[in-house]
């Protein structure tokens, strides 16, 4: 390795420095490359394995991979879903000691895929209107931050299942920028931008023949703007009401709660007259259901995962009249008794078909499904060997290829009456 390499890092890895940085990133070996899916990317992108995980290595100048770095840095503190910055690599030459692009590098994010490696013959209509969905959420978690993407489009997106939805990811910064807060032009430029890039995208998988011949690709595009509005009102939107009806102050923290979003501030005014009142949420976070369930059992997963999971656990403290009980410790029950069982059933060889919290999603969805066809309350037990052979095993793993069914129905499934035979049956 020629010249005088430059890292900058947070948490330098010294694996860093076993890689080929002398090396054009289009040529690096065999040896080091991790073969999975990719986006498009204006930039070369390649996947490379490091100290037992897997990092993306992104060409371009050193200003704008510094600028990036420290911009997905700052997005993180502000806890939006983002791919982790690594590395800064600046200073590259060959061994004749011509000069090389500086990259970035980031951590690739376990269990998502590009949009383009969510079918396998053909994008279906309802998984292009989830993706869409998905990234209104994140557009909207953005813009409340005070970030204008700049090139909002699902290329810039990663995806990961969300019991039956999915969740997006911002992986490319490159054109953001953070203010003290967004004008309205500001949010519809990025919607516009969006819509456009969104169109432009199915329409060049319908080209390819990728796209369901049900989906029209502006209307799925369009979707955005209808998704965006609608939460961005629930979220940011005033509402007034007689004093009389103070209820509602509870319905809306309860609506924006079932939406995955907490109230930090609440602005509550009344009128001269004191018989209306005006309320307007002031700082909205996301992730209740997560940060719940991260509380009371450790485990960190998606906002729709979390609300599934938390439904289970919900549905086990009613079951068995543990409402009376410190809800931690029901928790933790239910944790070492439902959970850990299930997930401790799946074989070594296909732990990595998909995330714990979607695995028991998807459990209790074929739960369901067969108490349903067989006219008769299946054990857990019995539900998770069905599953294992005759769903999990029929995957390949998230990481190469998507696109089997997801899941839309998330109805409670029956539940054994028997605490002991809940436990014995796992």
């Amino acid at each position: 390795m020629s010249g005088s390499l430059n890292i900058t890092s947070a948490t330098v890895d010294p694996a860093l420095l076993d890689l080929p940085w002398n090396l054009p990133l289009d040529v690096w070996p065999d040896s080091v490359i991790a073969a999975l899916p990719k986006g498009i990317s204006r930039h070369l992108v390649r996947f490379v394995h490091l100290s037992g995980y897997i990092i993306a290595i992104k060409e371009t100048s050193a200003e704008l991979a510094r600028r990036e770095y420290e911009m997905l840095r700052a997005l993180q503190k502000l806890d939006v879903p983002c791919v982790d910055p690594v590395a800064v690599i600046t200073n590259r030459t060959d061994d004749d000691g011509n000069e090389l692009e500086s990259v970035l590098v980031t951590r690739h994010l376990k269990f998502s895929l590009p949009y383009r490696a969510l079918y396998s013959q053909t994008l279906r209509p309802d998984t292009a209107t989830r993706l869409v969905d998905a990234l209104a959420v994140l557009l909207v978690r953005l813009h409340i931050i005070g970030f204008f993407w700049g090139d909002v489009s699902l290329s810039n997106t990663l995806f990961r299942r969300d019991a039956g939805a999915f969740a997006a990811y911002l992986v490319d910064a490159e054109t953001g920028q953070l203010y003290n807060g967004l004008s309205n032009g500001q949010r519809e430029n990025d919607l516009e931008i969006a819509r456009v890039n969104i169109a432009g995208e199915l329409l060049d998988l319908a080209a390819g023949g990728r796209l369901d011949e049900e989906a029209d690709p502006v209307e799925v595009s369009n979707g955005i703007v209808a998704a965006y509005r609608s939460l961005w009102k629930e979220l940011t939107g005033s509402e007034s009401f007689s004093s009389s009806e103070r209820w509602r102050i509870n319905e809306r923290v309860e609506r924006l709660n079932e939406l995955g979003f907490d109230i930090e501030e609440l602005a509550i005014k009344t009128d001269d007259t004191g018989s209306q009142v005006r309320i307007q949420p002031k700082v909205v976070d996301a992730g209740h259901h997560q940060r719940r369930l991260l509380r009371l059992t450790g485990l960190d997963a998606q906002e729709n995962q979390a609300r599934r999971l938390l439904n289970d656990l919900d549905s086990y403290t009613a079951t068995f009249k543990k409402k009376d009980l410190d809800e931690e410790m029901v928790a933790h029950e239910w944790l070492a008794q439902v959970f850990e069982p299930v997930i401790r059933a799946i074989p070594k060889e296909l732990k990595g078909r998909l995330e714990p919290a979607e695995v028991f999603h998807q459990l209790l969805d074929h739960r369901w499904y067969l108490s349903q066809n067989e006219n008769r309350d299946v054990p857990l037990a019995e539900a998770v060997s069905s599953y294992i052979d005759n769903v999990l095993r029929h995957r390949r793993d998230e990481a190469t290829v998507i696109d089997p069914p997801t899941g839309t129905i998330t109805l409670p499934i029956q539940i054994v009456a028997d605490e002991d035979d809940w436990r014995s049956k796992v």
